[in-house]
């Protein structure tokens, strides 16, 4: 009893800090224009050239299981946690219905008259979520259809044609979507289904970007890469560890390389023609390893950082993290799926949520377009799995990430300056430890704490010249 008084309670206060911040005049990030894939064809930005890094949050489950209340506390720690998109599915099932009783296809897919004077129904309450999120200067990633009941046969072609005509027309006047076509299935699965959905929806919304979120362990490049509908790549690198491969048939990865989300991206960037590309869905935080067996160990916080800075340093745009009960918003009353135990409103001040705030703080503190990954600057031998080490960098800084703090040679020839200055940086609390200055060359670095598994550290390299740690890390505080 004493949880829900305390969730009530932080109900009221999320709600007060809303109404205090509308009072406020801060700017939103689409008052910097529309989203739009960059020159390079490598990151997102706004039309104004505002560079926009993507911090999702994954919450599939918000518009079936969320009253308004909840959806007002949850907006409001999501932006307090640093997220910037949020993804959700707005039929996850064919029926689906919400909190509040109501169904999403009363008619099927005959939308006409869906709107009734006095009813609050299942679409009026998706429209408050965005709303909310707009408010909160928050995208909302919209899974249209959720993989399973198309693979069912319970949407058509002509169906996919008359709900993607229904969502465009509804939501294109937002400026916070972002169209994901698929949910956690292959492309090769009734295709045309997801062609019929995706082209009617650019059709009428061309103002928006679009991707395709596949199954575990592939890429929308493998069936949509020339799709003009797809604006930049997702991959869902997936639940599994290492050697983890039960029951899962086709394996289009190679042998026990499960966890190295960054081999996607490489992948990607030697596609033609270049496309932005992204993790939709890693391991989430308190999962079991593959899934399916809840007496498996979970994946920790330590790991969803792990895959972060990986695809991130590897050459992703952005990242998004998930959580074992967030993603189904689970609370008292509906059956946990995957092993969950803890309510939604516990999960979100899990370590791993908290943390990825860092990860955006960091890339956004250095000049962000001219980023690239680049290997070469390990200068010694790398490791494999848990001990690589991975490398990006600018034009006069680099950064790279040591999961197990093993020692690392760098090569800090590779960036402008006689002279570079170098920092530790913590993905777990943001925190910034000055090591010295070096004449230029190779250097070998290693933390004075100890060699294990998710010590993980930042190392942060810069031309001595430059003062991008002093003013954007080291002066704004965690």
């Amino acid at each position: 009893m004493n949880k829900y008084i305390l969730l009530i309670f932080s109900l009221l206060i999320a709600n007060f800090s809303f109404a205090q911040d509308k009072s406020k005049k801060a700017g939103l990030p689409w008052d910097n224009g529309k989203l739009k894939v960059s020159d390079n064809k490598r990151f997102l930005q706004h039309e104004n050239g505002t560079p926009f890094f993507w911090l999702g949050e994954t919450a599939w489950l918000l518009p079936s299981r969320s009253n308004r209340d909840e959806v007002d506390y949850f907006m409001n720690e999501t932006k307090k946690n640093g997220y910037n998109v949020l993804q959700i599915s707005t039929l996850h099932n064919i029926p689906s219905m919400n909190v509040y009783g109501h169904w999403a296809l009363p008619n099927r897919f005959d939308f006409k008259d869906i709107d009734k004077p006095g009813e609050y129904n299942y679409w009026q309450h998706v429209d408050y979520i965005v709303e909310r999120a707009q408010r909160s200067g928050i995208y909302i990633g919209i899974v249209c259809v959720w993989g399973t009941p198309v693979q069912q046969k319970l949407m058509t072609v002509e169906d996919a044609r008359k709900y993607g005509k229904f969502l465009a027309e509804r939501y294109k006047k937002y400026p916070n979507i972002i169209w994901l076509i698929g949910g956690d299935i292959r492309g090769d699965v009734e295709p045309e289904v997801w062609q019929s959905l995706a082209t009617t929806i650019r059709s009428i919304d061309s103002g928006h970007l679009m991707t395709f979120h596949p199954r575990g362990r592939t890429c929308s490049s493998t069936w949509f890469h020339n799709e003009p509908w797809l604006d930049f790549n997702m991959f869902q690198s997936g639940h599994r560890r290492y050697n983890q491969r039960k029951g899962d048939g086709d394996y289009p990865i190679e042998e026990n390389t499960e966890e190295d989300n960054w081999r996607f991206v490489e992948r990607e960037f030697a596609m033609s023609p270049k496309k932005p590309v992204i993790d939709g869905e890693p391991s989430y935080e308190d999962i079991p390893h593959g899934l399916h067996d809840a007496n498996e160990r979970r994946w920790l916080a330590e790991d969803v950082r792990r895959y972060a800075y990986w695809s991130v340093f590897a050459g992703s745009f952005g990242h998004t993290y998930g959580h074992n009960s967030t993603m189904q918003m689970l609370r008292p009353g509906y059956q946990a799926s995957f092993g969950a135990e803890k309510p939604w409103w516990e999960a979100i001040h899990d370590p791993g949520c908290q943390q990825m705030k860092y990860l955006k703080k960091l890339v956004m503190a250095f000049p962000f377009f001219e980023r690239i990954p680049d290997q070469s600057v390990i200068a010694g031998t790398n490791g494999l799995q848990y001990e690589r080490v991975i490398a990006t960098r600018g034009n006069d800084y680099i950064l790279v990430y040591n999961y197990t703090n093993r020692k690392e040679e760098i090569d800090m020839t590779k960036i402008s300056g006689a002279k570079k200055k170098a920092w530790w940086y913590s993905p777990v609390n943001g925190s910034v430890e000055y090591i010295g200055e070096f004449n230029n060359g190779k250097q070998a670095f290693i933390h004075d704490s100890e060699y294990r598994a998710g010590n993980d550290k930042v190392l942060i390299i810069t031309d001595a010249k430059t003062s991008y740690v002093k003013d954007n890390l080291e002066q704004q505080g965690n």
